[in-house]
Parts: C-alpha cells; structure tokens; sequence
C-alpha cells in the first residue's frame, strides 16, 4: 500500500511539472503596445531636453510590447498628437483656473514620424523626437500630448490602459544654469520695513532663455500668479564669472543696486564616488522691484538681496547628459 501511495504521488507531481513547463510555452499575456512615460503627481510626464538654439536635440521615446515571450513579429505603431486628453487633464485638474492648464507645444518646436517600427525579436524600439526649442516662452507649462493610435487593421493592438497608451510629455529645456535653486539665502523686504522680517522661499525655479541665459521671477512671485510674465528678472552668464541681472518690463521699475557675479564648485560624492556635485552659487544678488498689480492703482515695493544655489547631480557613468542628471 505505502509503494502504491508513493508512485500515486510520484505520477501526480510529474504531471504537474509538464502542466507548468507546458503552460510556459505559450504567450500568458496580451501583446499591447505601450509607451514607457510615467507620470508625475502632476499627471504629466518630465522630459528634460538640452537647449541648443537652432539646433535640434533629440529625445527618444520608449515603446514597449507587453507579453511574457519576445515579441514574435514586425509591428508598425502608429503615433499621433491628442489634444483631447491634455483638454481633459486641464479641466479635470484645475477646472476654471486656465492660467495654470498646461499648453499644446507648438508644432513649429517638433517634429516625429507618425510610425515608429518595433522588430521581432524585439520587445522595445524608441521613438525618436526632434526638438528646436529657440525663442520657446517658459512663461506656459508646455506639453506634448501623444496617443498610440488603434485600429484593427493595424498589426498590434494599443494597450486599453489610458496612462500606457498616451504620453504627456511635459517639456523642461535646460541649459547649464538653469533649474530649482534654493532660495534660503535670498531675503525679500517690503520698502520701508527693511527690519521686519523677511520674505524667504525655500526654492525658486529658474527657466531657459537661451544657452547663457535663464529668468525668475521677482521676489516671492512663482507660478501661482495670473500675472506672473509682468514680473521675469533675466540672469546672463558670461565665462568671466558675471552674472548680469535686467528686467524687459518697464512697468515693474527694476532697478539693479549691485553686480552680480557666480562661482561654480564640483566634489564627488562620499557614499557614490560616480556622482558628481556641481554647486553653482550666484553672490551678491540686489535689486529692487515695484508690484504693480496685486493691488489696483497701488504699487508694492520690494528690495531683494543675498544669493541662489543650484546643486546638480551628476552620474558620471552615463554618457547621455539628460540622463546623467539626476532631476
């Protein structure tokens, strides 16, 4: 009886093990095709892009093929530009507030292949995208908004997942000044209350311009502000270490009390010696500024000074520069 009860179990694990080796053999998953564009808490997907003037810069976008075997056969994906969704995710996200929706990048800043080929053989291809970004206004929140496009005569099938299927590509330019520096040394006082304490942000977001030069906004002013373009201070950087700081708007009556200037230092990290700390701090930051539209027929005036810090991170065992930043 026990040899019986032995070579009953033997036979019932042999047949189970066939049943899961044979289980493997064919696909266990749809073979949707996806893009691979995760996105942030604010619903779009951070790119980051090297601003070249008229020069174009390239990013490539993942595509994937889903399944648990490698992808059997040549698929064509069709990609085609979706405001509709960018509409959606605006209403959804901020209703009224338009000042604050993100905005379709201009056709004139991009160009892509509506097909991008993905082999057999092969589980991914990337979708290449060419940017030219000259006299781009980072004043908006720009976004390229891309859906894979279904139908059933296409030779794949798009993945029904809204967030796999589309790609919300929010575009962030950057040169090599531009970012989130801290704000903490940076003091903002209204005239006549010098001694009063003062108005400290935590980080101010610079945006490119062009290859030497970012802007910010004045004092405490950021993106929460309808009126936020009335009041942009432009920075320039020259090799010399300078720091020329003008205002476009003759309304906000800029005034610069003192030369700016900036210092660059890099160490590598304790704990990752591959990763490189670039500190780059502008001195002697002193200006002052008019608020002209907070309060109607009043002008608000502020004296700003002290310093911003930017700290870069660099991973110096990836070549491509977009990526070896850490964001």
């Amino acid at each position: 009886m026990n040899k019986l009860f032995k070579l009953f179990l033997s036979l019932m694990l042999l047949s189970l093990c066939s049943s899961c080796n044979d289980e493997w053999t064919e696909e266990q998953f749809e073979n949707y095709v996806s893009f691979k564009a995760p996105i942030t808490n604010e619903g779009v997907s951070d790119i980051y892009i090297r601003y070249r003037g008229n020069e174009k810069t390239t990013f490539q976008q993942p595509l994937l093929v889903s399944g648990s075997k490698t992808n059997d056969k040549n698929r064509t994906v069709h990609i085609a530009v979706d405001p509709d969704t960018l509409n959606m995710l605006n209403y959804e996200r901020f209703q009224n507030r338009e000042d604050f929706y993100y905005r379709e990048l201009d056709s004139r800043f991009y160009t892509f292949s509506p097909s991008v080929e993905i082999e057999a053989g092969e589980n991914t291809s990337l979708m290449d995208i060419d940017f030219t970004l000259k006299d781009i206004d980072m004043v908006d929140k720009w976004v390229l908004p891309l859906t894979i496009e279904d139908d059933p005569s296409y030779n794949y099938v798009a993945n029904p997942r809204k967030h796999y299927r589309k790609a919300l590509l929010r575009i962030n330019p950057f040169n090599d000044y531009s970012g989130t520096y801290s704000g903490t040394a940076l003091k903002t006082v209204m005239e006549g209350y010098e001694e009063e304490t003062p108005i400290v942000k935590a980080e101010i977001k610079s945006y490119v311009v062009n290859e030497n030069t970012i802007f910010f906004y004045a004092g405490n002013i950021d993106e929460d502000r309808q009126d936020r373009s009335n009041y942009k201070i432009y920075a320039t950087f020259d090799d010399n270490g300078a720091v020329t700081l003008y205002a476009d708007n003759p309304e906000m009556a800029f005034q610069l009390n003192k030369d700016a200037s900036y210092t660059i230092n890099e160490q590598m990290d304790e704990i990752r010696p591959y990763l490189l700390h670039r500190y780059l701090t502008i001195n002697n930051i002193d200006y002052q500024f008019s608020d002209y539209t907070m309060v109607p027929n009043v002008n608000i005036n502020y004296k700003v000074s002290g310093s911003l810090i930017l700290e870069r991170r660099l991973n110096t065992q990836i070549p491509d520069e977009d990526q070896a930043i850490e964001w």
